[in-house]
């Protein structure tokens, strides 16, 4: 199965934002949805063609409300994630697999206490369950599952974890560009963290 995540932007409550808009809403509606990270939405899908079909199809609002799309196929790699534009590639046999991992972004995992959890998140969600209840006789579940991490590598997520513990609840903070030398990567200096989540690139993604 492949992974899909998207990052919601530092100013929105990426749950809130797609789930309160019918389009999205409809569009998701088939997928179990988790949210590994803050502000996040994640989900299983059946290929890489499947989820960049998926990301183009919610494409008007990723531009509006998401800061990245990352896609986490096995036959490409366990524990590391694509970006969007690579896995479009990889989807198109621009590239191979084993050409996706000299470009490289990591981004520093951060576990969040309860009280360090932004109040509006939860104020936001609510609305958007009840205002989609109302107008469409759907019940909007606060239909994201929280998961939590029980492995060295945030990009492995054990996504079967007891949802809702808030005190295991785990934020993204700013991705280090790196590019992999000899089949390493660098650390990850720019802070201490609890564990790391490597996104591959492609080329112009790494340089802009």
């Amino acid at each position: 199965m492949t992974r899909v995540c998207l990052i919601g932007t530092d100013d929105c409550t990426l749950q809130y934002e797609l789930l309160s808009r019918e389009t999205a809403r409809e569009a998701l509606t088939t997928y179990d949805l988790r949210r590994p990270f803050e502000n996040t939405i994640a989900l299983r899908t059946v290929s890489v063609g499947a989820a960049v079909s998926l990301l183009n199809d919610l494409d008007w609002y990723l531009t509006r409300f998401v800061d990245a799309a990352l896609v986490q196929d096995p036959s490409v790699s366990e524990d590391e994630w694509l970006s969007r534009e690579l896995a479009t590639e990889l989807r198109n046999g621009a590239i191979e697999p084993d050409e996706t991992a000299e470009f490289c972004k990591i981004y520093g995992v951060e576990r969040v206490e309860p009280a360090d959890a932004p109040a509006s998140e939860p104020a936001q969600a609510d609305e958007s369950a009840a205002e989609m209840a109302e107008t469409t006789g759907v019940p909007a579940t606060s239909e994201i599952t929280e998961t939590t991490e029980t492995t060295e590598t945030a990009g492995a997520t054990d996504e079967t974890t007891p949802p809702n513990r808030q005190s295991q609840t785990r934020r993204l903070v700013e991705p280090l560009y790196v590019r992999r030398t000899d089949g390493s990567l660098p650390d990850y200096d720019l802070r201490d963290v609890d564990s790391t989540l490597v996104v591959r690139l492609t080329e112009a993604e790494h340089s802009p």
